[in-house]
């Protein structure tokens, strides 16, 4: 094995490491894609819409976008105070949901099409600050300090995991899909997204 090669495989490695330690953290997509998992509704659509925009940021970064938008007051208080108010909106969404009997039929608890599962999907991505600043900042910023001959191959391996997480954490829902037929366990989770989201929106606002 040459040289090169190595350099290129290790720039690999090291873009799957970068993508799953900034991925894998629990926040609203992922507690989205989890939650849709276990209503195995519409699920692998959504895993792919998110993967694939995980993908294109990626691209965006490593190109130089994440310097851009870093350095842009108007980008970073559009993206804070947009994505707040989402965030906020959802977790009123899942607190109210938390106290509702009807929220625990399968038939009533979910979207309702395929179109409102795309809108959905494409708002918690593209509304959250967050999938900015883990893609387009922070591995986008990581991968441009490749050698130029390793970019891609550091971008490969960060867009790879996000391909892999989010297909496997929609996937693997169905293994507590025992637990969550239990109305208690779907109050929990409810609650604990509702929390979560507005966790994210104050951090957004006060930080």
């Amino acid at each position: 094995m040459t040289l090169l090669m190595t350099a290129q495989l290790l720039a690999l490695f090291k873009g799957l490491a970068t993508s799953a330690g900034l991925i894998v953290a629990i926040g609203a997509q992922n507690a989205f894609v989890l939650t849709q998992g276990l209503r195995r509704e519409y699920h692998w659509p959504i895993a792919g819409i998110c993967s694939l925009f995980d993908a294109l940021f990626i691209t965006l970064g490593i190109a130089g976008m994440g310097v851009l938008v870093s350095e842009s007051p108007t980008l970073l208080a559009i993206t804070q105070w947009g994505g707040a108010l989402f965030l906020g909106w959802y977790g009123l969404r899942s607190f109210r949901a938390a106290f509702q009997d009807n929220s625990l039929k399968s038939e009533s608890r979910g979207l309702r099409n395929l179109t409102h599962a795309i809108l959905t999907t494409l708002a918690i991505t593209l509304l959250n600050p967050h999938v900015y600043l883990d893609t387009v900042v922070l591995i986008g910023s990581i991968g441009g300090q490749q050698a130029p001959d390793e970019r891609a191959w550091f971008a490969a391996g960060a867009i790879s995991f996000s391909f892999i997480w989010f297909f496997l954490l929609s996937f693997g829902a169905r293994w507590l899909a025992p637990l969550f037929a239990k109305p208690i366990a779907w109050r929990i989770l409810d609650m604990s997204v509702a929390l979560m989201m507005w966790s994210i929106a104050a951090s957004l606002i006060f930080t």
